[in-house]
């Protein structure tokens, strides 16, 4: 048994259609009345996992903007990195005429998108999160957590990430999340690591984890987890990156509440 959970959310615990399903909810609910930890970990906003968090109405720790924020189970901040200001300040302007790259800024409680688009709402059915609109050159650079370039032909996405890293190297992480959203936090910043502090607070070590996770996002969390679960449905890069780890299914049959009711018994 593990004393902590931590799950991703897209393409992990959520449905195709965003969503977290009736058997998820109720099986989250069981396992943290068994006493068990749940801790988000997720790409997403704080704001928009911490509307989930209350629908479900359960006591979880949050990981969020891919490791850069942290928050307790009563919501406070108790961990954060931000990008430095003057990778922040070249992010956010780099793509911003990109004719079929936009580029999101999570900075402090905002989301914000360098010109509209509506299909960004597809992934907030859980909450009711929203993005503004920043202009070119008008959007501050402290307080960013995290960067991504969205795009519906991931091979334009490729040679944004050759170039990030040639840029900043161990300045940045840098990772796809979907084949269509590559992800720019702080050097160091991970799901992992951010784990490994919750783990430690709760008076836990990483050993005593079980993860789930589909991205790249994902591979310090699940490598460095007691018990690492890749779904069905994951990125081929993270199987063949991971081979040792186990292989569950999809995300689209609940593969996350079915593995863990068998696994405690719920």
């Amino acid at each position: 048994m593990y004393p902590i959970i931590a799950s991703d959310l897209d393409g992990t615990l959520l449905n195709p259609d965003h969503r977290l399903t009736p058997f998820t909810y109720q099986t989250l609910r069981l396992l943290v009345q068994k006493g068990v930890h749940f801790v988000f970990a997720t790409g997403r906003h704080y704001v928009d996992v911490g509307q989930m968090r209350d629908n479900l109405g359960i006591s979880a720790y949050m990981i969020t903007s891919n490791g850069a924020r942290v928050h307790n189970t009563d919501g406070e901040l108790i961990f954060s990195q931000n990008l430095e200001e003057d990778i922040a300040r070249e992010l956010v302007a780099m793509h911003y005429h990109h004719p079929h790259v936009f580029t999101n800024v999570y900075r402090d409680e905002a989301w914000f998108l360098n010109r509209d688009r509506p299909e960004e709402e597809d992934f907030f059915r859980e909450s009711n999160f929203a993005y503004q609109i920043y202009q070119d050159g008008g959007l501050p650079t402290d307080g960013i957590s995290k960067v991504f370039f969205t795009c519906s032909d991931p091979d334009q996405l490729d040679p944004i990430e050759q170039a990030l890293l040639a840029r900043w190297g161990d300045r940045v992480n840098v990772s796809f999340s979907l084949p269509t959203c590559l992800e720019v936090m702080a050097g160091g910043v991970s799901k992992g690591h951010a784990l490994e502090a919750v783990a430690k607070r709760l008076g836990y070590s990483l050993q005593e984890c079980i993860t789930f996770g589909d991205g790249m996002n994902d591979v310090e969390m699940l490598s460095m987890s007691g018990r690492g679960c890749i779904m069905q449905n994951g990125a081929p890069k993270l199987k063949a990156r991971l081979p040792e780890l186990e292989i569950i299914g999809s995300n689209a049959d609940d593969a996350v509440p079915h593995y863990l009711r068998n696994m405690f018994g719920v």
